[in-house]
């Protein structure tokens, strides 16, 4: 852990970073990207980069390393585990954790109704975690948690940009946990800091994502999933979705031999008890191509808690030109959320009581249609303001809304 000027309050942080000016714009991840020799089969097409990609399009392993260590001044830096690959899992964090600990597990204060049994004597603590490349082939969350880290620290994303509301709704937050990549190793196997814009077709993308059997033929979204572990020696490229076991993780053995990345999350879930984790994805919808909130399988008790902070992302994203109509009372209306069933999310609720839940966004890397059928690109701005977006509608809904201190069983 590497400890970089701990405070008391996330208030401080608000003063400073309100105050200034800018900051310092880096030219994203300029290393080295040698060829997956290991895959000769992959088309060397598939790795084409966008032309002139943006300064704050910072995705890769070691971009996302090189900022973390350059630009992170206020939060405190540790590796939380190490990949299947073992590669190391960054994580920043900002503010004071839950001090003290529960007198029973997550199950035996939902058993006994006295949910304050678990979480201990800081119950009333806000706690906020954020997460991105669960699938190494995903990189628009990854962006956006290194713009939001550029926000924390400075109040500013890379563009320059100012972000006072997510810097007063952080304020009001005790601890805000952020994790650029999970999986280490699905994102290193992908030499590619920006893919080229390839128009309606998602094939490539999606290939370099769930991966391709040998002979070229596309594994697949949901098929992906009816793999785990992936055999690497049937394919041609086993995508970013598995770590170097093969294991996709947000489908992972969570009550078996777990993977040391689920292991990770696991055990920083249970040191910090978040009230909320958000869980960045790309994969918006092909016919309604905007991002989109989703609910895991978890408690029911959550649910109003979930239409809630659904209903406040959606009505921001809506007033700000995000979704797909203007109808703000019809884009917020959480009854149009799809659920996602048992994954990474659910266990994570049942591990140690959050509301923890997907959040998919559309791809720089191709154009999709609205529900007019209309053809709908997001440039790499207007994925940054909906990631963004999206990170100050949820911290100020933890705020508002109290977490699990006023959700339910909060007693």
């Amino acid at each position: 852990m590497r400890n970089q000027h701990p405070r008391s309050s996330l208030l401080f942080l608000s003063a400073f970073i309100l105050g200034c000016a800018g900051t310092a714009r880096l030219p994203g991840d300029e290393v080295p990207r040698p060829e997956p020799s290991v895959f000769p089969g992959l088309p060397k097409d598939f790795l084409r980069e966008e032309e002139n990609p943006p300064d704050f399009w910072v995705s890769t392993t070691d971009g996302v390393g090189s900022y973390i260590a350059r630009q992170v001044h206020r939060g405190a830096v540790e590796v939380i585990g190490r990949s299947a690959g073992g590669r190391p899992i960054q994580a920043v964090l900002y503010g004071r954790p839950r001090q003290g600990k529960g007198t029973t597990t997550f199950s035996g204060a939902i058993g006994s109704r006295q949910i304050q049994a678990y979480y201990g004597p800081d119950f009333g603590k806000k706690v906020y975690m954020v997460m991105a490349g669960i699938h190494g082939g995903e990189f628009e969350g990854i962006v956006g948690l290194v713009n939001l880290l550029s926000v924390l620290e400075t109040g500013r994303d890379m563009r320059g940009h100012p972000w006072p509301g997510i810097v007063s709704a952080a304020a009001a937050i005790d601890r805000i946990i952020v994790i650029p990549i999970v999986n280490m190793d699905g994102r290193a196997r992908i030499p590619v800091r920006m893919e080229a814009f390839r128009g309606p077709s998602n094939f490539i993308q999606e290939y370099l994502n769930t991966g391709g059997w040998t002979g070229g033929a596309l594994i697949g979204w949901p098929a992906v999933k009816a793999h785990i572990p992936l055999d690497f020696s049937r394919t041609q490229f086993p995508g970013g979705y598995p770590n170097d076991n093969g294991v996709n993780i947000m489908h992972d053995d969570f009550y078996g031999a777990r993977q040391p990345e689920t292991q990770a999350l696991f055990d920083l879930a249970a040191r910090e008890r978040p009230d909320l984790i958000l869980n960045l994805h790309t994969g918006a919808g092909l016919d309604d191509y905007f991002a989109r909130v989703h609910p895991p399988v978890g408690e029911e008790a959550l649910k109003p808690a979930f239409d809630g902070l659904y209903r406040a992302v959606h009505a921001a994203l809506t007033r700000a030109g995000m979704q797909g109509s203007s109808d703000v009372a019809a884009e917020s209306d959480s009854s149009h959320a799809n659920g996602y069933g048992y994954n990474l999310d659910s266990a994570l609720d049942y591990h140690c009581g959050a509301l923890s839940l997907v959040v998919e966004f559309p791809s720089h890397a191709f154009s999709g249609k609205n529900r007019k059928g209309e053809v709908v690109r997001h440039t790499a701005d207007q994925l940054l303001d909906e990631e963004l977006t999206v990170q100050e509608e949820s911290m100020k809904y933890l705020v508002a809304a109290g977490g699990r201190a006023k959700w339910a069983g909060g007693k």
